[in-house]
C-alpha cells in the first residue's frame, strides 16, 4: 500500500500545533500536552492532512526526514498509531476501534502502516458525524484521522493505570493492571495481567493475580489447591517469576497518576511502560469514561425480596399509587406497633418504593439484614426501650389479632359483595370504591404483617394450608372439567392468587398443573392466608373499577390520550373525576418499559441500583468490570442472535465491539477490566465479568444467565421442573408474603442508631437467617 505524501503534513509533538486535538487528534494532542508539562513522553510526530496545517512541512522529503530522524541510522522499530478527533475524548474512548501497527521497520513498512491506520477511519463508525474533509485533502471520511508515530519501546513491564477506580466509582483509589512486556497484550484482552488497587497515597490495598504465567499464576495455584500454572515459558523466565510491578515501580506510577490529574484536570486512563533501564514512559492518556456511580454515605440497603411476590413486575404510575403505597403504609403501621423502628425514622424513610418501576423494600427496616454495627446496636438503649414500651401492645394484640382479622375480613367480604357491577355504577361511585380499596389494603397489609410475626403459622386449621395451594388444587380440578380461565375465576376467585395484579390485560392461568390435593374452600385458610387472599381480591376489584373509568374517559379524550389511565397518578385521576381536566402532558406520556430484575440486595447510586455483596466468596468467580446487572441467554457470537443475548467468549477481542450494543451481558474467560472492550462495554452499560474459568465450556449457547458487573457474579437461571410449585406465579407464597416478611423481621429485628445509617459498609452486610417468616 502506498500513501500520497503530498497530502500529509508533519507536526512534531513539541510543536504548538500538536496541542490542537482537532488537528493532531486527541491521542497526539494529549501526549503533546503531557510532554510540555514535563511528563515522561517519548518523542514523535503526527501526520495530519496538509490542508489543515498550512504552516507545517509537507511532501515526501519532509515525511522521510521525520521518519529518518525518529528511526535513527539503524532504522529502529516504530509504533504507528491512530489519533482520531473522535477517540480518547471525555464522551467516548473509542478504545481499540482504530488500527495501530507495532514494530514497524523500514520505509516501505512505515508507509504501509500509515495507510493501514488511515484506512481504519473508514472501517470503524464514530459516535459523531465526521467533519467534512477540506478541499483537496484527499482523505475522504478519514479526514478526522491523524497518525501518531513514536519509537517502539521494548518494555520490561507495562500496563494500564486508572487514576480512579471506574468499576467501584471510587476517586480515592488508583487501579493498575500490568504484565511483563508491553501493554499491548493487556489492552487487546488476550491476557488478564496482575491487578493492583492502591490509595492515592500509594498504599497497596489489594493484588489480584492475572492469567499470565509467573507470579500471578503461582498465586492462583495457591488459591486453588491442585491447580497448575499453565502456558509456555516466556524468554527471561527468571524475571517473569517476579511480579511485573514492585514497590518502587508502583510508587512511580502513583506519582504519575497524580501529576497527570493535575495536568488534565481529572483522573486519567493511561497506558505506560517501563524500559529496560527501568525508566517509566507514558504511552497514552485520556479521560476516564463510563465512571460508575458510587452510593452516597448513608444510602439505604434495598431489595425486592420482601415485596416482589406481591408485585413482581414493572408498576405503572397508577398501579404504584393503588397498590405499593398502601403496602408501604401498612408495613409502616406494623413496624410502629411492634416497636421495631422509631417513628422519626419511619417518617423519614419509606419502607417500600419503586426502583426502575419495580417494587423494592428497605431491608434494614424490615429486619431482613442485620445492623451494620451489631455491638453499637446492642449498647444503644433506644430500641430496647421502644420495644419494652410496645410489649404490652404486642402481648394484648397476640390474643386479639385473630378476632380483629376475622372482623376485618368479614367487613372486606361484605363490602366487595355489596359493590354492583362496574357498568351499573356511576363514575363517582367507581372512584369511591377504588379509594375505599386503598384504605382497606393498608389495614390488610398491616394485619397480615403482624399475623406473620405474632401468630403460630403451624397451629390450628391454618397448618399447611395456603391460598396458593388451595388455588392450585382448584385449578387442577377445573382443568380436568375443561373450564375456561374466565369461568374458573368467576366461580373460584381464590385463583387470583396465582396472578399478579395489573391494570392491563389479565394474564392466563398456568396451563400444566399436576395434582395438588383436594380443594377444601377458602374457609379453611388461616388468618394470615385469609388476609393475603383479601389483599388480592381488593386489588382485582380496584383494577376492574379503574378499567371501567378508563373506558368512560376514553370516550371524551383525544386519540393520543386514550388507554392511558394507568399512566396517571392517583391525585390526577381524582382531579379528572372532579372535572378539573386531564394533565396537559398525557399525550406525551409512555408506559414504563420492562426493566431487568433488581439485584437481590442493592443501594442506589445516582438513582441506579448498585448490587451489594452480602457474603464474599459466594457471588461468583470472576472480576466485575461494571455495567450493572443483566439477565439473558448465553450466546457465542455466532449464528442467530437471541433476544437479550449474553455474549460468552474466551477473550475480550476488540473485534467483538460491533456486537456490544443491546447485549444483556458479557462474560470472558480472560481479559482485564481495563481492556479496550471492557471500557467500551461500560460505555454501552453492558454488565461485564472477566476472568471466569471455563466460561465457554460451562455456559453454552442457550444457557440462561444473570451477569452482575459489580460483584463479578455469573449465575445460572432456569425454570423449576414441570409440575412443581415454582412453575406457577405466586406458588411459593400468596401475594402479601412481603408484608409478613416485613413484620416477622420487624418484631424481632434489630435497629441501629440513626447515626449508623451513614456508616453502613456493604462488605459487612450478611443476611440474617430466619428473618423472613
Amino acid at each position: 500500500m502506498r500513501i500520497d505524501a503530498e497530502e500529509l503534513a508533519v507536526v512534531p509533538l513539541d510543536s504548538p500545533l500538536a496541542h490542537d486535538p482537532a488537528l493532531a487528534g486527541a491521542k497526539a494532542a494529549n501526549l503533546a500536552r503531557a510532554a510540555a508539562e514535563g511528563l515522561p513522553v517519548l518523542p514523535g510526530f503526527a501526520l495530519v492532512p496538509s490542508a489543515r496545517a498550512p504552516g507545517a512541512p509537507t511532501g515526501p522529503a519532509a515525511l522521510r526526514e521525520a521518519w529518518t530522524r525518529l528511526s535513527g541510522p539503524d532504522t529502529g522499530a516504530l509504533v504507528v498509531r491512530s489519533s482520531s478527533a473522535h477517540e480518547d475524548t471525555a464522551e467516548s474512548s473509542m478504545a481499540g476501534r482504530f488500527e495501530s501497527v507495532l514494530d514497524v521497520r523500514g520505509w516501505d513498512a512505515f508507509t504501509a502502516a500509515v495507510r493501514t491506520v488511515l484506512d481504519s477511519a473508514d472501517l470503524a463508525p464514530t459516535p459523531f458525524p465526521p467533519a467534512p474533509a477540506a478541499a483537496g485533502s484527499g482523505t475522504g471520511s478519514g479526514g478526522d484521522m491523524a497518525v501518531l508515530v513514536q519509537p517502539m519501546l521494548r518494555a520490561a513491564a507495562g500496563g494500564v493505570m486508572f487514576g480512579a477506580d471506574p468499576v467501584e466509582g471510587r476517586y480515592d483509589r488508583i487501579l493498575i493492571s500490568a504484565v511483563h512486556g508491553g501493554p499491548d497484550r493487556l489492552v487487546d484482552g488476550s491476557t488478564q495481567g496482575v491487578r493492583y488497587q492502591l490509595t492515592r497515597r500509594g498504599r497497596l490495598l489489594r493484588t489480584e493475580p492475572g492469567a499470565e504465567g509467573g507470579h500471578g499464576a503461582r498465586l492462583l495455584s495457591r488459591l486453588r489447591p491442585g491447580s497448575r500454572a499453565a502456558g509456555p515459558t516466556a524468554p527471561g523466565a527468571a524475571a517473569a517469576e517476579q511480579p511485573p510491578l514492585g514497590r518502587h515501580r508502583l510508587a512511580q506510577l502513583v506519582r504519575l497518576a497524580r501529576r497527570a490529574e493535575k495536568v488534565y484536570g481529572g483522573p486519567q486512563d493511561m497506558e505506560f511502560g517501563f524500559g529496560p533501564d527501568g525508566r517509566l514512559w507514558l504511552f497514552q492518556a485520556r479521560p476516564i469514561t463510563a465512571m460508575s456511580a458510587r452510593p452516597p454515605r448513608g444510602a439505604r440497603l434495598l431489595g425486592p425480596g420482601p415485596v416482589s411476590e406481591t408485585l413482581p413486575g414493572v408498576l405503572q404510575p397508577l398501579e404504584e399509587d393503588l397498590w405499593l403505597a398502601p403496602m408501604a403504609h401498612g408495613l409502616t403501621l406494623a413496624l410502629d406497633i411492634a416497636g421495631a423502628a422509631s417513628r422519626r425514622k419511619l417518617r423519614r424513610l419509606p419502607v417500600a418504593r419503586t426502583v426502575d418501576g419495580r417494587a423494592a423494600a428497605d431491608l434494614r427496616l424490615l429486619g431482613v439484614t442485620p445492623p451494620a454495627h451489631p455491638v453499637l446496636n446492642f449498647i444503644n438503649p433506644a430500641p430496647g426501650a421502644r420495644r419494652a414500651g410496645a410489649a404490652w401492645r404486642v402481648g394484648r394484640l397476640r390474643t386479639a389479632l385473630p378476632l380483629l382479622a376475622q372482623d376485618l375480613m368479614a367487613d372486606v367480604d361484605r363490602q366487595l359483595h355489596d359493590f354492583r357491577a362496574p357498568k351499573e355504577m356511576l363514575s363517582g361511585e367507581l372512584l369511591n370504591a377504588v379509594s375505599w380499596g386503598r384504605n382497606a389494603l393498608s389495614a390488610l397489609h398491616a394485619q397480615e404483617s403482624l399475623a406473620g410475626a405474632l401468630l403460630d403459622a403451624g397451629s390450628g386449621r391454618s397448618a399447611g394450608t395456603t391460598a396458593a395451594g388451595e388455588a392450585l388444587a382448584v385449578l387442577a380440578e377445573g382443568r380436568s372439567r375443561g373450564a375456561t380461565d374466565a369461568e374458573l375465576i368467576a366461580h373460584h376467585p381464590v385463583l387470583l392468587t396465582l396472578l399478579p395484579p395489573t391494570l392491563g390485560e389479565r394474564g392466563p392461568l398456568p396451563e400444566n398443573v399436576g395434582w395438588n390435593g383436594v380443594p377444601r374452600g377458602v374457609g379453611f385458610l388461616g388468618v394470615r392466608e385469609g388476609l393475603r387472599l383479601r389483599i388480592r381480591w381488593v386489588q382485582e376489584m380496584q383494577a376492574t373499577m379503574v378499567r371501567e373509568v378508563g373506558t368512560r374517559m376514553d370516550a371524551h379524550c383525544l386519540v393520543g390520550e386514550r388507554r392511558k389511565i394507568a399512566l396517571l397518578r392517583w391525585d390526577e385521576l381524582l382531579s379528572v373525576g372532579e372535572g378539573r381536566g386531564r394533565p396537559i402532558d398525557l399525550v406525551e406520556r409512555t408506559p414504563r418499559p420492562e426493566t431487568p430484575a433488581l439485584p437481590a440486595v442493592f443501594r442506589l447510586a445516582d438513582g441506579r441500583p448498585q448490587a451489594v455483596t452480602l457474603a464474599r466468596g459466594r457471588t461468583g468467580e470472576g472480576q466485575g468490570a461494571g455495567g450493572g446487572q443483566g439477565e439473558g441467554t448465553a450466546w457465542d457470537g455466532q449464528g442467530v442472535r437471541p433476544p437479550h443475548p449474553v455474549l460468552v467468549v474466551r477473550s475480550l477481542d476488540p473485534a467483538l465491539a460491533p456486537l456490544l450494543p443491546d447485549l444483556a451481558g458479557l462474560v470472558a474467560e480472560t481479559g482485564s477490566v481495563l481492556s479496550h472492550l471492557a471500557v467500551l462495554a461500560r460505555e454501552y452499560h453492558v454488565p461485564t465479568v472477566v476472568g471466569v474459568p471455563d466460561a465457554v465450556g460451562r455456559f453454552g449457547p442457550g444457557t440462561g444467565l444473570v451477569v452482575d458487573g459489580g460483584t463479578g457474579a455469573v449465575e445460572l437461571t432456569g425454570a423449576a421442573p414441570e409440575g412443581e410449585a415454582a412453575d406457577t406465579p405466586g406458588a411459593s407464597g400468596a401475594p402479601g408474603v412481603s408484608a409478613a416478611s416485613g413484620a416477622s423481621g420487624a418484631s424481632g429485628g434489630h435497629e441501629e442508631p440513626d447515626r449508623q445509617d451513614e456508616n453502613e459498609d456493604a462488605a459487612r452486610d450478611e443476611p440474617r437467617k430466619g428473618a423472613v417468616a
